[in-house]
């Protein structure tokens, strides 16, 4: 039984589709409503409801981690360590699925990470770690409570705003912004935490005078004890009273100063003491760790942290409208001039922005993809209907893809929609494919024969092969869905995005698409009136659009309407080309819409000049396309008959791409080496000329984790000596912003010291964190003449040199450098690893003067290293933090019957200071500290005349009870699954690969090492750590998972054919498109490649033509292109296969007459679709919005590898006949 009489399952789908149109109707209007439901981008129907698909910048690549924060105020950092933070660690350790452990003791609080496998849920790991704080608060000092951070991560700081006012004080801003902004805020659906940094917190302060003290024979404990009882309020139930039920109330609580005062203390001979007998009480700042500066003014703020998993786009949205709503309700104040004043919010950091521009950098790629596809399809299809048929098949698989994204729980970002721009090219493939054998059957069909059979015979003739290729496409992204770590999180989005987008390509190309084509191409019979009534509206229409929109969107129309109208008055032998001029007319009407979308020469230049460089790209393209069309049977026949000499190009090219990508050296280092073994000179060979100048020509790639994001904005994060109080380095980061400020690039300088009030931000008083945002480097186009002005002054090319001016106008002596980072790329980082610079070095022992010691001494090694930043590297300056120590004696306080707790109760309340109670102010709650005045604890000896009271009545000075002396000690101490580390900071220059830079640094210290000039004290080690371990994981699970993906593709071609031999030769098109991918990377690096300006515009710079390392986006790409190598080769062999079953080549000539009809009758759809996906990616390489930074490198390997691939299309048919010549010769 044949293949007609027993259809397969995919068969008999294809004929339901084309039977019940009402059905696929039903599906495609349930897919546009769904996509335009989901759809991530804005499109302004307030009537249309919508749920878009959650939306950020990038994903979240951070650690799964979780924080638990412990406060023990007053405590230094080494009593922090010892008695909280060493337990706590080790507590949490027992946690199932806990990876790493990380710790920081810190002036009087803990933060503790935890960090959890991939695998285990964000709010499971959170439970586990109450239950385990519940039993480990046993072994915790008394009166310490940790807790668990906010449900987010250092990643969600996603809103950054200050609180302004003329005439408010900062600490009325900072009250407002606690009591009032901070919880209005919360309060949004979706904010996690809002947390306050900046101004002067209210304090109670009661400043005990010591004379006053023994004069009334008052002690410190009975002030704080009268304080503490002097502030409460009571209940006392209900009393009824006529019928009336009255709550009964006793008010205690205080609420002035003048209350404090009035507190009792005791009675002596029927004297009441007060607290005012004793003490000065005032309002006053409460002790502050960090501080907020804007521009060089003190400033007070607020971030938003937005919750884990959570929209960031839809947040932000809220808490504007929330601002909005609070406004009118923000204090005012009026002035000493008459004039009112009202506090304002204004936001120095919003990633609304970023986000926006990254998905408006896609959503305009993704449009100008899809033109560009039209645009192709119209030129080289040539029939107008198809042509609309497979423009109308695009858009609709996109809305297909943002469905599956809703209903896969994929969020939209720059690597989820990067995966459908990356695809859009193999998208339009399946319909070019189909809708060009549907319209060759058409026309070669007996006309008498029913259209709905003549298109189900040729959609399920290539029905197969459009599978089989799209199965090697998602198998070849295989990879991509096994990595893990911060690589897995980053791509995942985009593996997930391109297979939806070509499932979604297959279902709307087998279910709509045949469909679709019964109902345009079937004749019709259509009265010539009606007809011509249509092209006339179309004329007129196309005069309205000329004239008020544009010129070029109208003329195409005239032109199509006009054309179809004169069709009947034209002689028999015109009319043929009537359908060919409307395709070229729809090309012009696309190609009009996509460069006025575009324009890639920038708003300065012409929509003219524009027009004629858009359309010259596409004609060369498509020309180059047509000759080859055109030419191919005479070139194939001429490779057939010189196979070797032809196939001496793929091989060529095989050598050419593994030189550029490992490098000359390691390809022929061999040649050096056999010839040393066979007794010749080693080195004489290496110091030719040409060695010499071909080792300079192919160095091999450099390596990275991945390319930089652009964000707009920095980080810079510099430190200052540990030594350094808050004022001083207040000071310091005033001048810095300053300066900053005043580079002409630089739009806002926001810096702050210190830690803002939250669990995710441990930042010592040393650590300076700046947030710059800078101007982009064009500003909006004029309103009249649509030039846009140059904002960067005419020596600053990139961001790397406005962070060069930002480095230089920052250095103040006494402050060191700062790695370069942004916002959310620093964020990462410190996730991933616990350090803020990518590139660390951490120092592991038990000792903190030896990991201190070791630090410095790896740090002035690596400053020798090539590739590293010398000014960049900065050791832990772990000891480093002046202690003022009372050592108490232990004999002497004996002889006084005093006992340790005693002194110490003394040293804690008046020179710290103890919290004696809260006040209660309606919604306002303020501290209320009991200490000695400032003057009588300012110095050492002024802490040696304190006095320590006896049992006796004795008032004994501290300085006979203790030794008060200076010591260093650390100001922060940092530790990893318990053991004490420190981190050696540095960062790349400019022109270095990151795993490059690392591995030299690598190779130096073991180097140094080796010779004995660096001597690692006992139980010390160092782990190279950053963003270079993601690339040594990805690396390591790379070489695992490709061959078994290249394996799969093998199996998916062999059940396809059914044949080992022809199997391996279309495997073989993997390498050739493998080595031209790195043969565009290479050209792309050399500096005479396309440099020359077309329009005043210079070619390499218009394609951001220059050197990428070999970064896991570049090897995404490479994973893409391997899935489309073979598509071509699959549908050349699969028809050749077709021809050879159905008859016999009796000879050689007869096998080569077979190969060319097979070939040249598949050229055209092959063309087409090599041409859409390497056009496609034009607006991709030409693109400058945030994102491109990440989508150039990943393009770049598919469009160079698709633009060779046209030796591909030659490299399948010579191999097919050579094979099939071979088995003839072995029958014969």
């Amino acid at each position: 039984m044949n293949n007609e009489d027993s259809p397969s399952l995919l068969d008999r789908f294809l004929r339901f589709c084309l039977v019940n149109k009402l059905i696929v109707s039903l599906i495609v209007a349930a897919i546009v409503f769904g996509g335009l439901y989901f759809m991530p981008f804005d499109l302004n129907f307030s009537w249309f409801p919508r749920n878009p698909v959650p939306v950020d910048a990038i994903p979240d690549i951070g650690e799964n981690q979780q924080i638990v924060f412990a406060e023990w105020p007053g405590r230094s950092p080494q009593d922090v360590e010892d008695q909280l933070t060493y337990p706590l660690s080790i507590a949490l350790q027992g946690i199932p699925g806990v990876k790493t452990v990380r710790s920081t003791s810190m002036f009087g609080f803990a933060i503790v990470y935890v960090i959890f496998r991939e695998d285990i849920d964000f709010y499971w790991a959170r439970s586990r770690i109450i239950e385990r704080l519940n039993t480990a608060q046993r072994e915790l000092p008394e009166g310490v409570v940790p807790a668990l951070g906010p449900d987010a991560t250092a990643l969600g700081q996603i809103f950054w705003y200050t609180l302004e006012g003329k005439g408010f004080s900062r600490q009325e801003l900072r009250s407002t912004q606690d009591w009032f902004v901070r919880y209005a805020l919360q309060s949004v659906e979706g904010v996690s935490e809002v947390a306050s940094i900046g101004g002067y917190v209210k304090e109670y302060q009661v400043d005990l005078d010591p004379a006053a003290l023994r004069a009334n024979k008052v002690m410190l404990t009975d002030v704080f004890n009268a304080v503490r009882r002097g502030n409460i309020d009571v209940g006392a139930g209900t009393l009824e009273n006529n019928g009336v039920e009255y709550i009964i109330r006793g008010k205690g609580f205080i609420k002035s100063v003048a209350d404090i005062e009035n507190i009792l203390i005791k009675t002596t001979d029927n004297i009441p003491i007060y607290v005012k007998n004793v003490a000065n009480v005032t309002l006053g700042p409460a002790l502050r760790r960090g501080a907020l500066d804007k521009e060089g003014a003190e400033a007070v703020g607020g971030v938003v942290i937005v919750r884990y998993g959570e929209n960031p786009l839809l947040v932000i949205g809220r808490v504007k409208e929330k601002l909005k709503e609070i406004q009118s309700g923000l204090p005012e104040k009026t002035l000493a001039d008459g004039t009112v004043s009202q506090m304002r919010i204004v936001p120095f950091y919003d990633r609304t922005g970023l986000i926006n521009e990254t998905l408006g950098t896609l959503k305009d790629a993704l449009i100008e993809e899809i033109l560009i596809t039209c645009f192709v399809v119209f030129m080289l299809l040539a029939h107008f209907r198809s042509n609309m048929m497979i423009s109308f098949t695009v858009p609709l698989a996109v809305l297909v893809t943002f469905i599956l994204m809703a209903l896969f729980k994929v969020d939209s970002n720059l690597m989820s929609l990067g995966g459908i721009a990356i695809a859009i090219g193999a998208m339009v493939d399946m319909g070019i494919i189909l809708s060009e054998n549907i319209v060759r059957h058409m026309k070669t069909a007996d006309p008498a024969e029913n259209p709905l059979e003549v298109i189900y015979r040729a959609t399920r003739e290539v029905s197969s092969a459009v599978a089989t290729a799209i199965a090697t496409t998602i198998v070849s992204f295989l990879p991509v869905f096994v990595l893990t770590g911060a690589e897995g999180k980053l791509f995942k989005p985009l593996a997930y995005t391109k297979t939806f987008a070509l499932f979604a390509s297959v279902f709307v190309a087998l279910v709509v698409l045949p469909a679709l084509a019964h109902l345009i191409l079937k004749k019709r019979n259509i009265s010539e009136r009606i007809k011509s009534a249509s092209f006339l509206c179309l004329v007129i229409a196309g005069i309205a659009s000329a004239i008020v929109w544009n010129l070029w969107i109208g003329l195409p129309m005239i032109l199509g309407g006009a054309i179809m109208l004169l069709e009947p008055y034209m002689p028999e032998s015109s009319r043929k080309w009537v359908t060919q001029s409307t395709s070229w007319i729809g090309a012009l009407f696309v190609l009009a819409l996509l460069t006025m979308h575009w324009m890639p020469l920038g708003l300065g230049t012409s929509l003219v000049e524009n027009l004629i460089f858009v359309f010259g790209i596409n004609l060369a393209w498509t020309s180059v396309r047509i000759v080859v069309i055109n030419w191919y049977p005479q070139l194939l026949h001429s490779f057939l008959k010189y196979k070797l000499r032809f196939l001496s190009i793929p091989m060529f090219m095989l050598v050419f791409g593994l030189m550029a990508w490992l490098g000359f050296e390691n390809i022929f280092n061999w040649i050096p080496k056999t010839l040393s073994g066979l007794g010749g000179a080693d080195s004489s060979i290496r110091q030719t000329a040409l060695w010499s100048y071909m080792h300079h020509k192919f160095p091999g790639m450099g390596r990275e984790f991945m390319p930089s994001l652009d964000e707009g904005s920095f980080l810079f994060m510099p430190t200052i000596m540990p030594h350094a109080g808050l004022e001083e380095a207040l000071d310091i980061v005033q001048k810095q912003d300053m300066s900053i400020r005043a580079i002409p690039e630089i739009e806002s300088a926001v810096g702050k010291i210190g830690r803002a009030e939250t669990a995710i931000d441990p930042a010592p008083i040393s650590m300076i964190e700046t947030l710059i945002t800078y101007k982009p480097e064009y500003g909006p186009p004029d309103a009249k003449t649509g030039k846009r002005k140059r904002l960067w002054r005419d020596h600053i090319k990139t961001t790397d040199d406005i962070w060069a001016e930002i480095v230089d106008a920052a250095t103040i002596p006494g402050c060191t450098s700062a790695p370069k980072l942004q916002p959310i790329a620093g964020r990462i980082v410190m996730l991933q690893s616990g350090m803020r610079a990518p590139m660390g070095i951490k120092v592991f022992g038990r000792s903190l003067k030896e990991i201190e010691a070791l630090g410095s001494r790896i740090a002035d090694i690596l400053k020798e290293v090539p590739g590293v930043n010398a000014s960049a590297v900065q050791p832990d300056r772990v000891i480093g933090k002046p202690y003022l120590e009372i050592d108490i004696d232990r004999e002497k306080i004996a002889r006084y019957k005093l006992n340790i707790r005693d002194v110490q109760d003394v040293i804690e309340i008046a020179i710290g200071g103890i919290r004696a109670t809260t006040t209660v102010e309606g919604r306002e709650r303020y501290p209320v500290r009991v200490r000695y005045a400032r003057e009588l604890r300012d110095s050492p000896e002024a802490l040696a005349k304190i006095v320590v009271p006896s049992s006796e009545g004795v008032q004994i000075p501290l300085s006979e009870l203790a030794d008060i002396r200076y010591v260093a000690g650390p100001q922060e101490i940092k530790s990893e699954d318990t053991f004490l580390v420190s981190y050696v900071l540095f960062d790349k220059l400019p022109n270095y690969a990151e795993v490059n830079v690392v591995e030299a640094a690598q190779k130096m210290l073991a180097e140094k090492q080796k010779s004995g000039e660096l001597v690692f004290p006992p139980n010390t080690h160092v782990k190279f750590s950053g963003t270079y371990e993601n690339q040594l994981n990805f690396q390591n699970r790379f070489k695992v998972v490709l061959p078994i993906s290249l394996f799969l593709i093998f199996l998916i071609l062999y059940f396809q054919f059914r044949n080992t031999t022809i199997t391996c030769l279309i495997f073989g098109q993997i390498t050739v498109v493998w080595a031209a991918g790195f043969i565009g990377m290479w050209l792309a690096a050399q500096p005479w490649f396309l440099d020359f300006s077309m329009f005043g515009h210079n070619l390499r710079m218009l394609f951001h033509l220059r050197e990428y390392n070999l970064s896991v986006a570049v090897w995404v790409g490479f994973i893409a292109l391997f899935g489309i190598a073979t598509d071509d080769a699959v549908i050349i062999t699969t028809y050749l296969e077709q021809i050879f079953s159905s008859r016999k080549a009796s000879g050689i000539k007869e096998i080569r007459d077979m190969v060319v009809e097979g070939g040249h009758k598949r050229i055209r759809p092959c063309l087409m679709t090599t041409a859409t996906t390497v056009l496609a990616l034009l607006p991709v390489l030409t693109a400058s919005g945030k994102g491109a930074d990440i989508m150039i490198p990943m393009a770049l390997p598919i469009f160079s590898g698709m633009t060779f691939e046209l030796v591909t299309l030659f490299i399948t048919p010579v191999l097919y006949c050579w094979y099939k010549e071979m088995s003839i010769k072995r029958h014969e």
